[in-house]
Parts: structure tokens; sequence; C-alpha cells
């Protein structure tokens, strides 16, 4: 088990990064939560095989096609057991 928070810059809200991170992660059996941030970065908690959560940590570098990511940090965390994968409001 791998746990992750990801902070995405860019042009990352507005154009369905969370929906389309949420997609990418329950298609590759990633748990977690994706918020937007008042700052304008996207926030998202990822738990899972470690391969799947490095798989969606790849995708999140493009992101969908409206999106512009400038900057992906990754901060390893303490593994949490998470169900299911769910949009969070805003932080």
């Amino acid at each position: 088990m791998r746990t992750v928070t990801i902070t995405l810059s860019g042009r990352v809200q507005g154009v369905g990064f969370r929906y389309a991170l949420q997609d990418e992660a329950s298609r590759r059996g990633v748990a977690g939560w994706v918020r937007n941030r008042r700052d304008g970065s996207v926030e998202a908690r990822l738990t899972g095989d470690p391969d799947a959560v490095e798989d969606v940590i790849a995708w999140a570098h493009e992101g969908p096609t409206a999106a512009r990511v400038d900057d992906v940090d990754v901060l390893d965390g303490v593994a949490e057991a998470l169900e299911g994968f769910e949009i969070r409001p805003t932080a």
C-alpha cells in the first residue's frame, strides 16, 4: 500500500480536473479524494497499490485535455484505509 498527497498547480480548476482524476483513480483501483484549493491548485490523496498510485501520479502530470499542469508536488504519507474515491469541497 502506498499513500500520497499530491498538489497540482497551473490551469487545473474549471477544466474538469477533479472529475477526470476521480475517473482515472477509480479505473486503476486507487482510493482517496480530490478537491480544489482556494489558491487555485488541486489537492488529492491517493492510496492503493504502489504501481497504480504511480500511474495516477504520471497521469496527473498531463491531466485532462483542457488542463495545463505546471507542477505536481508529491508528498508520501502514512498508509490509510480509504474506500472509493470522492470529490470533496474546496478547502
